[in-house]
């Protein structure tokens, strides 16, 4: 069994394991990673061998960390890395590279469309009528996007976003609101097959599905990092938060919105952010929470967006593509029958 994970900022692990009585046996790790001493490799090996093969990442790692010679200096993996890389192996994961991505950005779309595309195109991965898919959003106006759980009337100011024009829908995946505007918000989603963040749990797959975002705004000259649970910061402040989605069916939803520019006024009347929300961010306002692309870049958001996807697909590869006009009947539907209704958008009022 074969699994791979390139730790988030660092280097990649590889495990090579057999599994005889439910036991792991023979393992091997490798990668790109620095290791001192020599001999730790193979007191890792060690550690490995022997342990239930269904053992947690985290458990796993804990059995490696213990049995590390004194001194030993791990730079770019860390044993839970090794644990993430052995379950991987175990779950029979599928890397990036063993599937061809598609590229999904067209024009711009209401609110609750891009609501109804993300489920229409997660579930047709699922059913394997789908490859995996990147999806660039455009936005035809402005809203609030608030979590699948979030109470409707304490993240937004219903009176507020009516005089400013802001409508407001509900997303299938949890998280908190999301304030967006045309042009001023970069939002993508990735469609993918639950093998692709086999043996991971919710919060190492956050960071696992961006580095690659990492990869790209790094060549943008902004050093950024994840920062758990699901943001996207620099030493400026946050630039965007993720969100997702795992399918019963078998697919994962994965989508971030990133703050090209903002109006920090607006978003402010619109959203009702709490004392508690700010509290553990170090910050007095609301308004400094979130630091634009446009200022840390001084781009243009359709070049960013370009730089994005080439640096998607030198790493990947990336295939242009569009919904189908099944997928898109059954977006529509979706609109109709669900994000635009009440019974949906105020299920938890």
């Amino acid at each position: 069994m074969h699994g791979e994970y390139k730790v988030p900022g660092g280097k990649l692990v590889v495990a090579d394991v057999d599994v005889v009585d439910g036991l792991l046996r023979g393992p091997r790790i490798s990668g790109d990673f620095f290791l001192e001493p020599d001999e730790a490799l193979d007191a890792i090996n060690a550690a490995l061998d022997g342990l239930p093969a269904g053992l947690e990442a985290r458990e796993i790692g804990a059995r490696v960390q213990a049995r590390l010679p004194a001194g030993t200096v791990l730079l770019g993996l860390t044993a839970e890395a090794v644990g993430i890389a052995v379950r991987r192996a175990v779950a029979r994961a599928s890397d990036w590279r063993d599937h061809e991505w598609r590229l999904i950005h067209e024009g711009p779309q209401e609110p609750a469309v891009h609501m109804a595309l993300d489920q229409v195109l997660a579930e047709e991965v699922a059913a394997g009528r789908r490859p995996p898919t990147l999806r660039v959003w455009e936005w035809a106006s402005p809203a609030v996007i608030i979590g699948s759980f979030q109470s409707l009337r304490n993240e937004v100011d219903a009176a507020e976003a009516a005089r400013a024009g802001v409508g407001v829908v509900r997303r299938i995946s949890g998280g908190g609101a999301m304030f967006v505007e045309p042009g001023n918000t970069i939002t993508y989603s990735l469609y993918a097959p639950q093998s692709l963040v086999a043996g991971m749990s919710f919060a190492e797959s956050y960071a696992f599905l961006d580095d690659w975002v990492l990869g790209a705004l790094g060549e943008l000259g902004v050093e950024a990092w994840y920062r758990p649970l699901n943001d996207i910061a620099s030493d400026q402040g946050k630039i965007a938060g993720a969100a997702q989605k795992r399918l019963a069916a078998g697919a994962v939803l994965h989508h971030v919105t990133m703050a090209y520019d903002i109006d920090a006024a607006k978003m402010t009347r619109v959203l009702r952010i709490g004392r508690e929300k700010i509290s553990d961010k170090g910050i007095a306002s609301a308004n400094k929470r979130v630091d634009p692309l446009r200022r840390q870049t001084g781009m243009a958001r359709e070049e960013i967006i370009e730089r994005m996807i080439g640096h998607f697909r030198a790493r990947y590869g990336l295939l242009p593509d569009r919904p189908t006009e099944d997928e898109l009947r059954l977006a529509d539907k979706y609109v109709a029958d669900k994000f635009t209704t009440p019974e949906w958008t105020a299920r938890v009022p």
